[in-house]
């Protein structure tokens, strides 16, 4: 077995595809499944089955996907040890909440890039918790630490949230003094049964349960706030992109963490970790910049 063989037994593995694992490889379905069919005939074992949510691994493709991945940091390790410390190269992809994503990644992964013409960054932003072991993305940001995988965890920093509306709607409603003010006011928020980490339940910590206004996307949040339509949740750091947006009972302030969240076996690759550095420190470096202009 070659490398190219591991390579898509990798790529099937984790879209449990042969379309997804043909995007990876830029190559036809219609080929993966030929090269795969091969590859099971090469090894005379069964290594997928095809159920109505994919291509699952058998037992035996499950006995060799440790083998793949190992083989895999192999090579990366090579080519990292050629390339030596000149710069990053190659392609990173990284799944992250929208509003780190919206507000924070642009900024700091274009400088890590102008440092590093040859590396190529893709910013997944979806609300929601990735899946690393199926390398949906190389390293993730999340609001909470996870409890279980194989994974490695490492706080980035904590960021603070705010309770804001636009100047035009609180000109055009009653003051807002204390708490209980706002229950006269239109809340804008998450929407209730799509809040996928517990971390972002903000409005319930602030005992606001009411959402006439709401979205799984901080952006139309965000949105909603600035066009005037009520009062919302707003992380300090975006608030400079909105600047109509002012900050209300400043005492009912919120702190929430970023943690990095990476497969445990890329420890082991140099790219990786450099990345993950300049990553973190531009992560801290811009929260701190952006929350003391808001």
């Amino acid at each position: 077995m070659d490398w190219d063989d591991l390579k898509l037994f990798l790529a099937v593995a984790r879209s449990e595809s042969l379309s997804g694992a043909g995007r990876a490889l830029r190559l036809d379905p219609a080929t993966v499944g030929r090269r795969v069919a091969r590859l099971e005939e090469a090894l005379g074992a069964r290594l997928f089955v095809k159920s109505p949510q994919g291509y699952a691994l058998t037992d035996e493709g499950a006995r060799i996907l440790a083998h793949a991945e190992r083989a895999e940091q192999a090579v990366t390790g090579v080519t990292e040890e050629l390339r030596g410390t000149q710069g990053l190269t190659g392609q990173i992809r990284i799944g992250a909440p929208d509003g780190c994503a919206n507000y924070l990644l642009p900024q700091v992964l274009a400088a890590i890039c102008d440092a590093n013409p040859g590396l190529e960054v893709q910013i997944v932003a979806l609300p929601r918790v990735f899946n690393l072991s199926k390398r949906e993305a190389d390293m993730a940001i999340a609001v909470s630490r996870p409890e279980t995988g194989r994974l490695t965890v490492q706080k980035l920093t904590d960021y603070r949230l705010s309770l804001a509306a636009s100047r035009d709607y609180l000109a055009k409603h009653p003051p807002i003094t204390v708490p209980d003010s706002l229950h006269g006011h239109r809340i804008v928020g998450y929407i209730p049964d799509m809040i996928f980490d517990k971390e972002l339940d903000y409005l319930s910590q602030l005992g606001l349960d009411a959402v006439p206004l709401a979205s799984n996307s901080v952006s139309v949040q965000l949105n909603w706030l600035r066009h005037g339509a009520g009062i919302g949740v707003v992380h300090d750091f975006a608030r400079p992109a909105a600047p109509e947006l002012e900050r209300i009972l400043p005492d009912m302030r919120l702190t929430r963490a970023f943690w990095l969240i990476r497969h445990a076996d890329d420890q082991r690759v140099e790219r990786l970790n450099r990345f993950a550095d300049l990553l973190g420190d531009g992560i801290r470096k811009e929260v701190l910049r952006l929350e003391a202009v808001s």
